[in-house]
This record gives structure tokens, sequence and C-alpha cells, in this order.
């Protein structure tokens, strides 16, 4: 279904595409389609509280000895790793929700989700809230991170999504100091 709807957006546009267009196309009636997601953005976004467990998953399973930076990073990377026949779709989906202005709003609540994952993590390690200045920090600072590749990753199609990943996570670490950062 959300496959569906991601075809329409894709070819249609976002806002051309009314969800009485979805669930003719997909031979259901509207509110059938709203027992499966809560609004027309919800399509989009798709299981997103499946990339939040997978997202705990990767951090959990990080060994306590490895430093906070690297093991942030490879979780992030481990938890969006695709199989090559699913990166058309997560295109199509990070271009939505990167450039139509009512999926940019509606990014800010599941952003906070994913802001609020990190930050528990990282007070985790620190011994500290997630509410802290440090965790909650990490968490708008990796989120701005993952932002950042993911952007560049739908502008530049030949790149690799992990390898972007990988740079801004070191970018992060290093604290952007050209110096201390290998290219």
């Amino acid at each position: 279904m959300g496959r569906f709807a991601l075809g329409m957006f894709d070819e249609r546009g976002f806002e051309q595409t009314t969800l009485e267009d979805i669930a003719r196309g997909l031979g259901i009636g509207r509110r059938t389609l709203f027992r499966y997601f809560a609004s027309k953005n919800d399509m989009v976004w798709g299981d997103f509280d499946g990339v939040l467990r997978r997202l705990r998953g990767e951090l959990a399973i990080r060994s306590p000895d490895a430093p906070l930076m690297d093991a942030l990073r490879d979780a992030v990377i481990a938890s969006n790793t695709y199989p090559d026949e699913a990166l058309p779709e997560l295109r199509t989906r990070m271009t939505l929700i990167t450039t139509v202005p009512a999926l940019q709003a509606h990014s800010m609540l599941r952003y906070a989700a994913w802001r609020g994952v990190v930050a528990q993590f990282a007070a985790e390690r620190l011994g500290a809230s997630a509410e802290d200045l440090v965790p909650r920090s990490l968490g708008y600072a990796a989120l701005a991170a993952s932002t950042a590749a993911f952007t560049h990753w739908v502008e530049h199609p030949r790149e690799d999504l992990l390898t972007l990943l990988d740079r801004a996570y070191r970018l992060l670490a290093a604290g952007f100091d050209p110096a201390r950062f290998q290219r």
C-alpha cells in the first residue's frame, strides 16, 4: 500500500495526489486506507517505528567499551543498510521528505523521536539524563549529520549512502576540524 502511494507521489507529485486517488488505485475505500495510515504524510514515512526499533537495536549491540561517537556512527550506518533493490524506494521516500514542505513540517515529529533514541543512548553511556545538554545536543547533531548525508545522497544518485553517512559522522566526531579529518 505504501509502495503504491509512493509511486503515485513520485509520478504525480505529493500535493497533487489525493487520498481518493490512492484508495481508488488500490481498489479500497478511503476509510480502509486510514486503517493502515493515520495520514497522507505517514504513507511517505512508511514504518518509521521500525526504523526506530532498528536503530535502538543497533545501538544496543555496540560494545560499551567503544568510543561513543564510533558506536553511534556504526549503529547509524548499520541501521541504514538496505538491500540494493530497496534503495530506489528509499530514494523516492527521502526525495519527498527533503523537498515537500508539508512533509518537512511533519518530519519534525518523526525526527524528535529519532533524536530521542540517540539522546537516550548517549545519556546511558554518559550516566546522564536524555534531557541533559550533552545527550540532547548529540541527538540534534546526529540528526543533522544524517539529514545532510541523506539530502546529499538524494541530490547525487551515484554516491553511496553508507559512505556519506560514515563521512558525515566522522566529520561530526572530529568537530569539523579539517586538520583532524581525513577525506
